[in-house]
C-alpha cells in the first residue's frame, strides 16, 4: 500500500503519555480532534518491531477498519530522506488489538477523555501546569484577608498560560520573556527610598534594619557566575527583589510595604512599571495580593511565586520554547 501523503503543518499540541508501569513515555500530538503517534512510537508502545506495526497498519486499511485519512507523513523528512509515518487513534487501537497488546486498551482509556475535553473546550488541560496554579490557589487559601481578592484578575491570566498547551516544552511552565534593565538599584538609593516613605514618620520602628539581610537581598538580584547573571532580565530581578525583601524580614516593621514600594520603584526606574498606554502592569490591589501571597508562601514555593510575578509583568502566556 502506498501511504497517502498529508503534511502536518502547523504542528499540533503535545501531551506526554506514560504507560501504567512507567516504563514507556511518549510525546503525543493532538491535532484535528484526534491523537497521532509515529510508527516508531507505536513500536515502542506495543513492544514490537516497526515493520510489524507497518504490516498491521496496512492490513487495517485494506480491511476497511481505518481510512486513508488516518495516515499522514510528518515533515520535515528524516536524515535518510524518508518522511516519518504517523497514524491516528483509530490505527493505534486497531494495531494494538492485532498485536494483542493490553497497552492499546490503556492508551485508548487515556486518550478518550483528553480528546473529549479538547473538542469541548478548544484546548487541552495540562495537569502538570494546573499543579502550579493549584499551588498558587493553596497559598491564597491560607488567608481570608481582603487584599488577596486583588489578585483574582492576575490569576485568570496566569491560569490561561498554565492550561493552554501552546508550546513544546514538555509541560514545563517556562519563565516568560523579559528584557535587560538599564538601571541598577544599590543599597544607598534603596535606603533613601525607605527613609522617604510616609510610614517612616508614623513609626520609629518602620524601616529599622534587624541585620545585614537587606543589603544581601539587594546584592542577590545582581549575582551571577562569570559573565552570566542568575537573574538576567529586569522582570526576574523585580520578582526576586519583591520575594526576598518580604521573606527575609530585614526590618523590625514594614517589610511588606517596603518590598512592594521598592518593587514598584525598581520597575519605574527601568521604565517597566506601565504598558505603552501608561496602564500599570500590576495595579495596587494586585500588588497587595501578590505581596501577601509571598508572605504566606512556603520556602519551597519560591519558584511558583516568582513565576507568577513575572507572568503578571509581561501580561502574556509563556512563549513556546522560552
Amino acid at each position: 500500500m502506498a501511504n497517502p501523503i498529508t503534511e502536518i503543518s502547523p504542528p499540533g499540541e503535545i501531551l506526554i503519555y506514560t504507560t501504567d508501569d512507567g516504563v514507556i513515555s511518549l510525546d503525543v500530538r493532538i491535532e484535528d480532534d484526534t491523537v497521532w503517534l509515529t510508527y516508531q512510537q507505536m513500536a515502542d508502545l506495543f513492544e514490537r518491531d516497526q515493520s510489524v506495526i507497518a504490516k498491521h497498519a496496512r492490513k487495517a486499511l485494506r480491511d476497511g477498519e481505518v481510512s486513508k485519512q488516518s495516515f499522514r507523513q510528518n515533515l520535515p523528512k528524516t536524515v535518510g530522506g524518508r518522511p516519518t509515518q504517523v497514524a491516528d487513534l483509530d490505527v493505534i487501537i486497531s494495531v494494538g488489538y492485532r498485536v494483542q497488546s493490553p497497552r492499546g486498551v490503556q492508551f485508548r482509556r487515556w486518550a478518550t477523555p483528553i480528546l473529549r475535553d479538547h473538542m469541548l473546550k478548544g484546548y487541552t488541560v495540562n495537569p502538570r501546569r494546573l499543579d502550579q496554579l493549584n499551588q498558587a490557589l493553596e497559598i491564597i487559601a491560607r488567608s481570608e484577608q481582603d487584599e488577596v481578592a486583588g489578585i483574582a484578575s492576575v490569576l485568570q491570566r496566569y491560569a490561561a498560560g498554565l492550561t493552554l498547551l501552546d508550546d513544546y516544552d514538555h509541560q514545563r511552565l517556562s519563565k516568560p520573556k523579559g528584557q535587560p534593565g538599564d538601571w541598577q538599584l544599590d543599597y544607598a538609593e534603596a535606603r533613601a527610598f525607605v527613609d522617604a516613605m510616609r510610614f517612616s514618620a508614623d513609626s520609629d520602628l518602620f524601616g529599622v534594619e534587624r541585620d545585614e539581610s537587606f543589603r544581601s537581598s539587594l546584592a542577590t538580584i545582581y549575582q551571577g557566575y562569570g559573565d552570566q547573571e542568575f537573574y538576567p532580565t529586569l522582570q526576574e530581578k523585580a520578582a526576586n527583589l519583591l520575594y526576598l525583601v518580604v521573606k527575609n524580614h530585614s526590618f523590625i516593621d514594614g517589610n511588606k510595604r517596603i518590598a512592594a514600594g521598592l518593587f514598584a520603584y525598581f520597575l519605574n526606574q527601568n521604565s517597566a512599571l506601565t504598558d505603552a498606554l501608561g496602564t500599570p502592569l500590576i495595579d495596587n490591589a494586585a500588588l497587595a495580593g501578590l505581596t501577601l501571597m509571598i508572605a504566606l508562601s512556603k520556602p519551597e514555593e519560591k519558584d511558583v511565586m516568582c513565576n507568577l510575578v513575572m507572568n503578571c509583568l509581561v501580561r502574556a502566556a509563556p512563549a513556546a520554547g522560552t
